[in-house]
């Protein structure tokens, strides 16, 4: 499912009073919102849905596939979703 499917598919369950530009307003925001608030270090927990986080990964040692050279990978932060109860549930049935 792409963005605009997505806007088609909330506008859908939301009823005639909501619009797509609205719609897609709102995904704008949430995860502009989601997005500067992992990346100032918080946690965004939605009940049901899952949590949001930035997770750091230490420096390592790695090693080139095509020269078999080891390398030096740098120590880096990332976002993490962690699914919650409610979505895995739903996932597996």
């Amino acid at each position: 499912m792409n963005k605009a499917e997505l806007v088609d598919a909330i506008v859908g369950m939301m009823g005639e009073n909501t619009t797509k530009r609205k719609a897609e307003g709102f995904i704008d925001a949430f995860t502009a919102t989601v997005m500067e608030a992992v990346s100032k270090g918080d946690k965004v927990s939605i009940v049901g849905f899952g949590s949001f986080e930035k997770r750091h990964r230490e420096a390592r040692k790695g090693r080139n596939p095509r020269t078999g050279d080891t390398i030096n990978i740098e120590a880096k932060d990332y976002p993490a979703f962690t699914p919650g109860k409610g979505f895995r549930d739903k996932v597996s049935g």
